[in-house]
């Protein structure tokens, strides 16, 4: 038998044949780093499309949930049309309750996505706080006021919180500045009941104001010559020099900013807001008269005279500008969980003294 040559292939030959197979494993490499690549961020698009899609289900149920209790303000004040308590139904809390317990047993397609949507909420009485839009008064369109019988009562607020008292007159300059850029400049002071009036014509040249007694000129001077922003918001309060954040954490429970002058509630407000509007109650008595209120709510004032002269506060003029037993704003605290997804929305909402339809004065979502 003829003797086997064996084949001998070229040293370069087999070099090439180890760098294709290299570089089809790079290739390859490369792909599938490119591809999952793709997939990933095709995967983050939907993730947050669906996110998307969640937040706008979760803020229709949550405006569906306002609305509703809107029209449980708007029922239970032609129930009871003189007097706002804190027994009423307006003020029972929603625990966190499944959206399908409202809607009844659901079945079918998309109750699965229901029974995942979860409602709790509050309402809140804004007149039961100490407005601080109360500290400028209008007497005549386009003349702002620094009030001083709200000067004092804030003051005495600050005094029970234990805050430096000096920041009440600065507080309410900053108020009238802010104000005076502002159209509601022109509010009426005979308005009551939430709404405001706008003078007729042009307002006389330049805003006119009062002497304030109280408050430093240089403060007032500083002020005047500051455009500050109208002020809507506790929170604005840090843009005043001597305000620190933990003084307007303190405050924020019992003081408010709404759009107009408004009179403190008597049968929502509690010890300390009392003990700062009523000249000559302490924070005990103010205590003691609390606690006769949750038995029986006040219908008018007479019967505020009286729960105040059981609580051995005597002498106590009733301005219906500073005091009342009803109430137009309201707070209304929702939170929505749909799924992964979450709204906490707070509105402040206005409700007419006269026919008790409701209106949304401002909406803040939570960040």
């Amino acid at each position: 038998m003829p003797t086997r040559i064996p084949i001998r292939y070229p040293r370069k030959r087999r070099r090439e044949s180890g760098a294709a197979i290299i570089t089809a494993l790079l290739v390859m490499t490369l792909s599938a780093i490119m591809v999952s690549g793709i997939l990933w961020r095709e995967q983050v698009q939907v993730r947050r499309i669906e996110d998307q899609r969640l937040i706008v289900q979760a803020q229709w149920v949550a405006r569906g949930a306002l609305d509703w209790t809107r029209l449980i303000l708007h029922t239970e004040a032609d129930t009871m049309p003189t007097a706002t308590y804190l027994g009423g139904l307006w003020s029972t809390p929603v625990a966190r309750t499944r959206l399908s317990h409202f809607l009844g047993g659901m079945e079918g397609e998309g109750s699965g996505q229901v029974g995942s949507t979860w409602l709790s909420g509050t309402v809140e009485d804004a007149q039961s706080r100490f407005n601080l839009r109360s500290l400028v008064s209008n007497p005549s369109p386009g003349v702002l006021q620094v009030n001083a019988t709200q000067l004092e009562a804030f003051q005495r607020l600050l005094q029970v919180l234990g805050i430096n008292q000096q920041l009440a007159s600065k507080t309410a300059l900053y108020v009238r500045s802010g104000l005076s850029h502002s159209a509601t400049r022109f509010e009426n002071a005979s308005t009551s009941g939430g709404t405001a009036a706008t003078a007729q014509g042009s307002p006389a040249q330049g805003d006119e104001y009062t002497d304030n007694p109280g408050i430093d000129d240089d403060d007032d001077d500083d002020h005047r010559a500051t455009a500050s922003l109208l002020m809507t918001d506790v929170s604005a309060l840090l843009d005043i020099p001597g305000f620190t954040p933990a003084a307007v954490a303190r405050l924020r429970p019992f003081i408010t900013v709404l759009p107009n002058a408004t009179p403190v509630n008597m049968n929502t407000a509690s010890a300390e807001v009392l003990t700062a509007i009523v000249p000559g109650m302490t924070l005990a008595k103010a205590q003691t008269f609390v606690a006769a209120r949750q038995t029986v709510f006040f219908r008018n004032m007479s019967d505020v005279t009286l729960a105040l002269q059981a609580a051995d506060v005597d002498g106590v003029s009733l301005d219906s500008s500073l005091y009342d037993v009803t109430t137009s704003y309201f707070f209304i605290h929702g939170s929505v969980q749909q799924e992964r997804a979450e709204v906490d929305r707070t509105t402040l909402v206005w409700r007419d003294p006269l026919v008790h339809k409701t209106r949304i004065v401002r909406v803040e979502d939570a960040p």
